[in-house]
């Protein structure tokens, strides 16, 4: 369980740095015509959109940092429960906009996200 715990909090920090960076770094003009499924930017002002961006960051590096370092190791289940949370509202706004397969795949990260919470709170918690 521990090491699907890893692989899965490895995975999911590398998809959120990477997305966190582009919400704060790409313009969301440029980000709405990248792909269809990006058009949901342009519900949001630029300044949200980084705010979400900053979050996702944060959420990454709250995911892997304190686990490597061994510094407030509960942080870890804590990030993957505000990960959580956002790709709840992610999945929201795609079912709202009628973006099936977009909700899909949303639901999906939220449904990797919930293990890592759940399996860092109850199933193999770093302390005790």
């Amino acid at each position: 369980m521990n090491t699907a715990l890893w692989i899965t909090t490895g995975l999911l920090t590398a998809v959120y740095l990477f997305s966190g960076l582009g919400k704060l770094f790409v313009p969301r003009e440029k980000m709405a015509g990248m792909a269809e499924a990006a058009r949901w930017v342009l519900d949001f002002k630029p300044g949200t959109l980084r705010a979400i961006g900053a979050l996702e960051v944060l959420g990454a590096v709250g995911l892997i940092l304190p686990a490597l370092l061994g510094i407030a190791p509960i942080l870890v289940p804590l990030a993957a429960t505000g990960l959580a949370l956002i790709m709840t509202g992610a999945t929201i706004l795609r079912i709202r906009r009628g973006e099936t397969k977009a909700a899909l795949g949303d639901g999906a990260y939220l449904a990797l996200t919930a293990f890592v919470a759940i399996g860092r709170f109850a199933l193999e918690p770093f302390t005790g």
